[in-house]
C-alpha cells in the first residue's frame, strides 16, 4: 500500500475521514482564510472577500469556500473526546445542518447578484407592470427549505417571479434599445447562471448538486415560473404528493427579495392545507412511499452496499419526516400552530396540540437526531450523497467511534432499536399493520380491500333494516358522483358499520340499530366531502367511537352534520378521560394566532372561524364524554361554563387589540354573567344572559369613552352571534341590563351599581334581585371585579321586609307559570308545580331574605349546595333541604337527557312524583304558600 492510499483510510481510532484527509492535502494555504467562531453569513462573507482576494474568481471562491465549511463541519462534529457516551455530549445536531443551511442561502445570494450584475447588463432591468424591477424568488424545498441540509446534500431549489412583462434593454444610441428579453426568458438566463456558478462541478468541486425536479410540470417545465403560472398550476395540476414537497418550501434569495417572498407564501398555504381535516392525503403518502420503497430496492439489486440505508430503508429518515408530514397536512389547515417546516419543531408541536403521545413524539427526535448524525458521518468519509451504511469494517468502526460507542455491536444494536420503533409508528399511521374495525376490535373476518368492494357485493352480508337503508344508495345521485376510490370507500364503511351492527350484544340491538341508520343520515348529507370516508377508513377506532356516539342520543347526530370536522376529535386516546382545561385552550388559541400573525392571515374572518372551531371541539369532547357516562350532569355544566368564559376572555381581548378606536392599551371592562351562565348549569346551545359595564373614571372625556365602549361592544356581540362558515359562538341576551331592552348595551359601572343598590329614581326590580343571587363576575379587570362583588353583597344582604318580598316571588312564579301553560296529566320538570323554577325561587327568596345573617348563602356555589346549605344554617325543616336539593338533581338529569334526545321535557304522571313532592314541599316549608295542583 503506498502512503498516499494508506492516509486515505480511516482507521479504527481515527477521527479525520478520507475527505477530511484529502481537503486538507489540497487546501492547506486556504485553511488559514476561514473565519473563526460561529459558521455563519457573515462569516461565510469574510472568507470568501479573503478568498477572492487571492485572485480567486468568485465561482471557484464559493467553491473552495464550501470546502473549507465542511472540513470545519468534520472536525466539529467527529472529535466526540474520551468521555463522550454514546448519544451524549455529541455537537448539536442544528449547529450542523444549519451551518450547511447558512452556507447554500448564503452561495445563493451571491449567485443571485451575480447573475443579476451579468445580465442586467446584458439586457437592462426585469419590470413589471408598475414599471418596478420584478421580484425573483428562490424557494427552497425539502431540507434546505426546512433548514436541515445534510452535509453532503443537494438543494432542490424552484425558481419564481411574481410579474410577467420584459426588460427595459439597453441604450444603444438616441432612439435605439437593445438586449430586451420577456421576463421569462430573462429569469430562464437567471437560472442557468444560477447553476453554472453554484451547481457545476470544475476542479474544485461544487458548491451544491443542484434539483429542479420538484417544479411545476418536472423537468419538462419552465427553470423559471411566473407566480400566476404557479398558482393555475396548484389548482389545475397540484398533485398530492406536491403538497408534502411544498410544506417545507420557504423563499431562502435573493436577500433583498425574501421579505416580498409572502405573496409566495399566500399562494402555498391554501395548496398544501385544506380548510377541513383532509385524510385523503393518506393513500397519496402510501403510493409515494411504495415508489420511494421500489426506487431504492432497484438502486440496491445485485449492490449489497447500497441495501442498509439510513434515509430510505424501513425505519429511516423518510419515514419520520412522513409521518410527521402527514399529520402536519391533515390538521395543518385547521391548526395553523402545526406550519412549522423543522422535523424536530413540528414533532414537539404534534405532541402539544395531542396529535402524538409526548412519548412518541421524544422516540421519533432521538431516532431522527440519531439516524441523521450516522446520515452525516456517512456522507463525511467520500463526500458522497449516499445514505447507505457502509460495508467496510474499519468505515463502519469509524462511524461508531465518533458517535461515542466502544465499536460496532453496541451502535448497530441502537441502529436496530430507532428503525424499529420509527417503523412500528410509521405503519401504525399508514394502517399497514392495523388490524380494520372489521378484524379487529369488531370481530369477524378481515374486510378485504377497499378497492375491491362495491355497495352491491356488501348489501346481502347486512341485517335487514340496515341492508333496506343501504339499498337506497344504489342509485343515489351523490353515490354515482363520487370518484371509483370513494365509492369503494364507502363500500368498506357500510361493510364496517354491518358487521359493528350484528357483533353487539343483544341488549343493545335497538340501539345499535338506531345508530346505524342515524349514521347513514350522516354520511348521506355528506357525501359530496369524501373526506369524511377517507378519515373513517383510516381511522377504524374513530368510525366506532362515530356510531356509539350516534347511538347514544339525538342531540349529537344533529351537532355532528352542522360542525363534521369535530368527528377527528374521537381520535384522540385521551378524550374520554380528560376534563376542560381553560388554560390550554388559551394556550392553543393564542399560539394558533401567532402562526396565522406570521403569514397575515389572521384578519377578522379568520379568527372568528379559529374560535368557532375551537368551540365546537371542545363542546363535543364534553358531548363525547358525556354520552359515554364519563361526567355528571354538574360536570358537564362546569365544564360548559368553563369553556364560555373561557371564549368571551379571548374573544373580548382580540375584539379589543382589532377595533380601531380603543383609546387604552387594556380596556377596563368586565361581562357579568346571569341565569345559567351565571350560576355555572350551562347545556348544550344555552344561550348567554350577560350584562357589559366599564369604568374609566379617570378619563377627562366621557363622552368620547362612551363611545369607544359602545363601539367595543357592538363588535364583540358581532364576533359572538355572526355565522360564518364554521357556524357561530353562542347566542347572547342582554335584557338583563339595566333597563332592560330599551336601556344602553354598556353602561359605566357606577351607573350599574347605582341600578342594583336603589340609588335615584331609576332603580331595579325584586326580580332583578332575585336574578342577582345568581350573577357572577366571569371576565374583567380585578379593580372591577372586587367592586361587582361588593355590589352584590350589598344587594343580596339589603334589608327587606319578609312579607313584601314573599308576595313578590309568589306574584312573579304565577307570571312565569302562567306563561307556560303545561297539559293537565304532564309534568314539566322546569315550569310544572313541583318542578325546578318553584325550587329556584325558593333559594333566590332563601338567599335575598337570609344571606345577611347567615355567610354560608352569600356564595353563588348553586342551587344544591345552596339548599344544602340552607338546611345546615336551620332556615328549612330537616330533611327538606336535602330531599330538595336531591329531587333538583334528578330533575336536571331528566331534562339533561331530553335535550340531549330533541324530546319534550314533560313526562307523564306520576312519574318523577318523589322529586315533585320534594320541592313542593320545599316551597312550603320557605313560603308558607300552597300550590295548586293541577
Amino acid at each position: 500500500m503506498t502512503r498516499s492510499a494508506e492516509a486515505d483510510q480511516p482507521l479504527h481510532g481515527s477521527k479525520h475521514p478520507r475527505f477530511a484527509q484529502r481537503l486538507r492535502r489540497r487546501y492547506t494555504s486556504y485553511l488559514p482564510l476561514l473565519a473563526d467562531g460561529p459558521l455563519t453569513p457573515d462569516s461565510f462573507a469574510t472568507t470568501l472577500q479573503a478568498l477572492v482576494s487571492t485572485g480567486l474568481a468568485t465561482s471557484a471562491a464559493l467553491r473552495v469556500l464550501r470546502q473549507l465549511v465542511m472540513l470545519r463541519l468534520i472536525e466539529l462534529d467527529c472529535d466526540p473526546g474520551d468521555d463522550v457516551q454514546p448519544n451524549a455530549d455529541l455537537l448539536p445536531l442544528d449547529t450542523v445542518v444549519h451551518a450547511v443551511t447558512h452556507l447554500a442561502e448564503f452561495a445563493l445570494d451571491v449567485a443571485c447578484r451575480e447573475a443579476q450584475s451579468q445580465l442586467d447588463a446584458l439586457h437592462g432591468m426585469p419590470c413589471g407592470p408598475d414599471g418596478q424591477r420584478a421580484h425573483f424568488w428562490v424557494v427552497g424545498m425539502g431540507k434546505l427549505g426546512a433548514r436541515e441540509l445534510n452535509v453532503s446534500s443537494d438543494i432542490d431549489l424552484i425558481y419564481v417571479y411574481d410579474h410577467d412583462g420584459q426588460t427595459t434593454g439597453i441604450a444603444a444610441g438616441k432612439l435605439q434599445v437593445t438586449g430586451q428579453l420577456s421576463n421569462h426568458e430573462y429569469f430562464g438566463k437567471f437560472a442557468k447562471l444560477i447553476y453554472s456558478l453554484i451547481g457545476e462541478t470544475t476542479e474544485h468541486g461544487f458548491v451544491f448538486r443542484v434539483d429542479l425536479a420538484l417544479r411545476p410540470n418536472g423537468n419538462s417545465g419552465p427553470a423559471a415560473v411566473s407566480l400566476d403560472a404557479l398558482q393555475e398550476y396548484f389548482v389545475v395540476q397540484g398533485r398530492e404528493w406536491e403538497r408534502f414537497a411544498w410544506l417545507k418550501s420557504r423563499v431562502v434569495a435573493p436577500q433583498r427579495s425574501i421579505a416580498a417572498g409572502s405573496a409566495m407564501r399566500t399562494a402555498v398555504l391554501p395548496f398544501v392545507f385544506r380548510n377541513y381535516l383532509d385524510y385523503n392525503v393518506f393513500d397519496a403518502l402510501r403510493v409515494l412511499h411504495r415508489q420511494i420503497r421500489e426506487q431504492a430496492a432497484r438502486r440496491s439489486a445485485g449492490r449489497p452496499d447500497r441495501a442498509n440505508d439510513v434515509k430510505l430503508s424501513r425505519g429511516g429518515i423518510r419515514e419520520i419526516e412522513f409521518t410527521v408530514q402527514l399529520l402536519q397536512v391533515v390538521r395543518g389547515g385547521q391548526f395553523p400552530e402545526l406550519r412549522t417546516r423543522p422535523t424536530v419543531a413540528a414533532l414537539q408541536r404534534l405532541a402539544h396540540a395531542g396529535l402524538m403521545s409526548p412519548d412518541t413524539a421524544q422516540a421519533l427526535r432521538r431516532a431522527y437526531e440519531f439516524l441523521r448524525r450516522v446520515e452525516h458521518r456517512i456522507q463525511y468519509l467520500d463526500d458522497q450523497q449516499t445514505h447507505a451504511l457502509p460495508t467496510d469494517d474499519a468505515d463502519l468502526a469509524w462511524i461508531a467511534q465518533t458517535l461515542g460507542y466502544a465499536n460496532c455491536c453496541p451502535f448497530l444494536s441502537d441502529l436496530d432499536a430507532h428503525r424499529e420503533r420509527v417503523a412500528h409508528e410509521f405503519d401504525a399511521l399508514l394502517g399497514n399493520a392495523r388490524p380494520d374495525c372489521a378484524g379487529g376490535r369488531c370481530g369477524g373476518p378481515k374486510a378485504p380491500p377497499a378497492a375491491a368492494l362495491a355497495l352491491q357485493d356488501v348489501l346481502t352480508q347486512l341485517p335487514a333494516t340496515f341492508r333496506e337503508r343501504m339499498a337506497q344508495w344504489q342509485d343515489h345521485p351523490r353515490v354515482s358522483a363520487l370518484r371509483d376510490d370513494a365509492r369503494a370507500r364507502l363500500a368498506l364503511l357500510v361493510q364496517r358499520t354491518g358487521l359493528w351492527l350484528q357483533t353487539g350484544p343483544d341488549e343493545a340491538q335497538t340501539q345499535r340499530l338506531q345508530a346505524t341508520l342515524r349514521w347513514a343520515d350522516w354520511m348521506e348529507a355528506l357525501m359530496r366531502r369524501d373526506s369524511y370516508l377517507a378519515l373513517l377508513v383510516e381511522r377504524p377506532v374513530v368510525h366506532q367511537r362515530l356510531l356509539r356516539t350516534l347511538g347514544a342520543a339525538t342531540w349529537p347526530a344533529r351537532y355532528l352534520l352542522q360542525h363534521p370536522g369535530v368527528i377527528d376529535e374521537l381520535a384522540s386516546d385521551a378524550l374520554l378521560a380528560g376534563r376542560f382545561d381553560a388554560a390550554q385552550l388559551r394556550q392553543e388559541l393564542q399560539a394558533r394566532r401567532n402562526a396565522l400573525q406570521i403569514t397575515s392571515e389572521d384578519d377578522d374572518e379568520a379568527l372568528l372561524n379559529l374560535l368557532r372551531r375551537a368551540l365546537h371541539a371542545q363542546m363535543f369532547r364534553t358531548l363525547a364524554r358525556d354520552v359515554e357516562g364519563r361526567l355528571t350532569v354538574e360536570q358537564v355544566a362546569d365544564d360548559l361554563s368553563a369553556l364560555a368564559d373561557c371564549l368571551l376572555q379571548i374573544t373580548a381581548d382580540w375584539c379589543w387589540q382589532r377595533l380601531k378606536t380603543r383609546h387604552r392599551e387594556h380596556a377596563q371592562f368586565a361581562v357579568i354573567g346571569y341565569g345559567k351562565l351565571g350560576s355555572k348549569e350551562l347545556g348544550y346551545g344555552s344561550d348567554l344572559d350577560i350584562v357589559f359595564v366599564y369604568d374609566d373614571a379617570d378619563e377627562t372625556d366621557p363622552d368620547s369613552v362612551a363611545t369607544v365602549y359602545a363601539a367595543f361592544v357592538r363588535k364583540l356581540i358581532t364576533w359572538l352571534t355572526v355565522k360564518t362558515s364554521e357556524g357561530d359562538l353562542f347566542e347572547i341576551d342582554t335584557a338583563l341590563r339595566p333597563n332592560g331592552n330599551s336601556g344602553m348595551l354598556v353602561t359605566t359601572f357606577t351607573a350599574y351599581a347605582n341600578y342594583q343598590q336603589q340609588r335615584g329614581s331609576n332603580t331595579a326590580w325584586t326580580w332583578e334581585h332575585q336574578a342577582m343571587t345568581r350573577a357572577r363576575f366571569v371576565m374583567g379587570t380585578p379593580a372591577l371585579q372586587q367592586r361587582f362583588e361588593a355590589v352584590r353583597l350589598a344587594v343580596i344582604t339589603a334589608p327587606r321586609d319578609a312579607a313584601s318580598l314573599k308576595d313578590e316571588i309568589v306574584s312573579m312564579r304565577g307570571k312565569v307559570r302562567a306563561a307556560h301553560p303545561v297539559k293537565t296529566g304532564q309534568f314539566d320538570v322546569k315550569h310544572s308545580e313541583g318542578g325546578m323554577v318553584d325550587a329556584e325561587f325558593a333559594v333566590q327568596y332563601l338567599v335575598l331574605l337570609h344571606a345577611a345573617q347567615h355567610p354560608a348563602l352569600l356564595l353563588n356555589v348553586g342551587n344544591i349546595a345552596l339548599l344544602e346549605r340552607a338546611e345546615n344554617c336551620g332556615l328549612l325543616p330537616p330533611g327538606i333541604g336535602q330531599a330538595a336539593a336531591r329531587a333538583y338533581r334528578e330533575l336536571r338529569r331528566v331534562q339533561h337527557q331530553a335535550r340531549l334526545n330533541e324530546a319534550p321535557t314533560q313526562v307523564k304522571l306520576p312519574a318523577l312524583l318523589p322529586e315533585r313532592e320534594a320541592v313542593m314541599a320545599l316551597w312550603a316549608a320557605v313560603l308558607n304558600h300552597p300550590i295548586a295542583l293541577k
